[in-house]
């Protein structure tokens, strides 16, 4: 039985998808308990950070946060404690350490853990004073212990369907933090996605850390690889588009690739990281792929998706890297254009292979080098976006704009859409005729008569 909303709950949430998934569901978790969602941790029950450890100096922005959340905790000491926990990767990996340096923390949990929250809660207010840590790896899957979705995600809504990471590239904390990959049985992920739909959603992204390598239990025993589960997505009415992220170039199958050629649903845009364009520093991080494998992975997708635009990710001053090194990055990014990318300095992450290699860059050459890859994919991130002026493409209207009578949206690749249009027309696909395309988003006009058409 749900308990009336009597208590504030404010997360804060750092990093990647999956943690946004993540928050969602312990927020879908406490419910029950009696806790609502607060817009800010002033007043609040409990706080949760739920951290990510990729980007630089991510645990000394967590004790920052922790110092700023110390006030509002002594604030609320004579009526009902507040109760401030750590959630994520950083917690995973440096448990102990944030229970030491913050003792006015009373909950220090793991991403695989989150399930466990209201045995977690009622221990904590037993044992109020001293830390509560749990950075297990429990043999049962958090994912068949989760209640129903209760929280509304919105016209563009997350799933995960996958978590953890078997290929240990040596910069990343990911295996450490997530676990070994683990996929969804197929019955949930569907179900789930159909109660999604029902409560609105028409774009489903699919996640997962190495999401590509999806192997669930299908309904008839075999193991379903991510194009199979794609195809039974497109057959729920009313879900309009399907999306997926993060993949790797080592797991884009056959099958996979033929999906992007038979389903319509499933956008023209893909995520696919490569990290360096050299094959020596592509050994040295384990990807596990050389740049010419990701080449003809890109022909591939292509060819079975003619407009298919590609998203990826860099770092730049990895250990050892060279002049040359450098050059082979420019030169893939230069033969293969991607329309969107993220790109990073290198920074050593404690307790990975990469962080112990000796050829540490310095920061100077780092910055120059990033400096130089941002100018390359921000000039094809313009040209992109520019190239869709006078188009009319299918925009997903999922958010109101920052001023009066303006709704924002997403392209099929992903770009944000920004134009004017009627409230009513939130949470719905519409023709839009793109009049300006920027460095980060696109203007549009909405045709109005189609729009009519279809209201």
């Amino acid at each position: 039985m749900t308990t009336a909303a009597s208590k504030k709950l404010f997360i804060k949430t750092w990093g990647c998808q999956m943690n946004v998934y993540d928050s969602g569901r312990m927020a879908d978790i406490l419910a029950p308990l009696g806790y609502a969602l607060a817009d800010s941790p002033e007043g609040a029950d409990m706080v949760i950070l739920n951290t990510c450890h990729i980007r630089e100096k991510a645990t000394e922005k967590v004790f920052s946060d922790l110092g700023r959340l110390r006030p509002h905790k002594q604030a609320k000491a004579g009526e009902e404690p507040m109760i401030v926990a750590v959630a994520g990767c950083v917690a995973q990996a440096e448990g102990e350490e944030i229970a030491r340096r913050a003792p006015w923390v009373d909950m220090v949990f793991g991403p695989q853990t989150y399930h466990q929250l209201p045995e977690m809660v009622a221990r904590a207010h037993r044992q109020a004073g001293k830390p509560l840590v749990n950075t297990d790896f429990p043999v049962e899957s958090k994912f068949d212990h989760l209640p129903g979705e209760q929280g509304v995600q919105g016209a563009a809504a997350f799933l995960s369907v996958q978590e953890g990471c078997d290929k240990f590239c040596t910069f990343c904390v990911v295996p450490y933090t997530r676990g070994a990959e683990y996929s969804r049985d197929v019955a949930g992920i569907l179900g789930e996605a159909r109660r999604l739909v029902a409560a609105g959603a028409r774009e489903i992204t699919l996640l997962g850390q190495n999401v590509n390598a999806f192997h669930g239990d299908g309904p008839d025993g075999s193991a379903w690889g991510l194009g199979r589960l794609i195809r039974a997505l497109a057959e729920i009415d009313g879900l309009d588009r399907i999306r997926y992220t993060t993949s790797h170039p080592r797991d884009m199958d056959d099958d996979l690739i033929a999906a992007h050629s038979d389903v319509p649903q499933l956008m023209p845009f893909l995520h696919l990281p490569v990290q360096s364009g050299s094959d020596r520093i592509l050994a040295a991080m384990n990807r596990k792929h050389d740049g010419d494998m990701y080449r003809r992975t890109v022909d591939r997708l292509r060819t079975a998706r003619p407009d298919l635009a590609l998203s990826s990710d860099f770092i730049v001053g990895f250990p050892g890297e060279t002049d040359r090194d450098f050059a082979d990055t420019l030169k893939l990014v230069t033969e293969i254009g991607f329309a969107q990318a993220y790109s990073f300095k290198y920074s050593a992450r404690p307790g990975t292979p990469a962080a112990a290699l000796d050829d540490q860059l310095p920061e100077a050459a780092k910055d120059e080098r990033l400096q130089a890859l941002q100018q390359l994919l921000w000039a094809q991130q313009a040209a992109f976006n520019q190239d869709m002026a006078g188009r009319v493409m299918p925009v997903l209207l999922d958010r109101q704009g920052r001023r009066p009578g303006q709704l924002q949206g997403r392209s099929p690749w992903m770009q944000s859409v920004h134009l004017d249009a009627p409230a009513r027309l939130l949470g719905t696909v519409q023709p839009v005729r793109i009049t300006e395309g920027k460095l980060l988003s696109l203007a549009g006009t909405i045709m109005l008569a189609d729009a009519e058409e279809a209201a």
